[in-house]
């Protein structure tokens, strides 16, 4: 089955932020990636899902769009309740993560780790939300919101200052210098 091309105006971020801007509001209004399996199979074509994916690819199906669903909402949660997450977010991922887990072991050639899931459906979903603990890890406080108000879109910030603001210096970041240079040019 061959996919349409990836609507999305922001692409290319951690699994888990991918996963998040999967929804999206621009000139003609709200859209979401998955709200079919059809969209659910251009999201899983993306180069980026697949080589986040690895092994864990998964059907374009519909078990496979409703675990990936369940694992939107508890990532959604997460951001909304970070830095203090709250019970219902960690519960509702934590129940993703449940479904899968890492195995490690030693090989000849050395340390080896691997990725199991209940069924092939929890694949894309239990990747999402165990990428989100990646970030953690890391760095949380670069997990953020585009600071434009009307977008929903959601970033990492690998920025060497760790300074954006913007889900996109062409988008959200250019509307925001575009007002700020004509409020200063209207108030003189």
């Amino acid at each position: 089955m061959t996919s349409a091309a990836d609507p999305r105006p922001l692409t290319g971020e951690p699994l888990s932020i991918d996963l998040l801007n999967t929804r999206w509001i621009d000139g003609t209004g709200h859209h979401d990636l998955l709200a079919d399996v059809e969209g659910l199979a251009v999201w899983l074509d993306s180069p980026p899902v697949r080589r986040a994916l690895g092994d864990l690819v998964a059907g374009a199906d519909r078990p496979t769009l409703d675990r990936l669903l369940r694992a939107r909402a508890a990532l959604d949660g997460l951001v909304a309740s970070s830095p203090d997450f709250d019970g219902d977010a960690l519960a509702a991922a934590n129940a993703v993560l449940s479904h899968g887990w890492t195995t490690r072991s030693l090989t000849a050639e050395g340390p080896l780790s691997a990725v199991r899931v209940e069924e092939p459906s929890w694949g894309p979903a239990w990747a999402a939300v165990d990428d989100f603990l990646r970030l953690l890890g890391e760095h949380p406080e670069r997990i953020r919101a585009c600071a434009n108000s009307e977008c929903v879109l959601y970033f990492y910030d690998t920025s060497k200052s760790g300074r954006r603001r913007w889900c996109s210096m062409a988008g959200c970041g250019n509307r925001a210098k575009a007002m700020r240079h004509y409020q200063r040019t209207t108030r003189n």
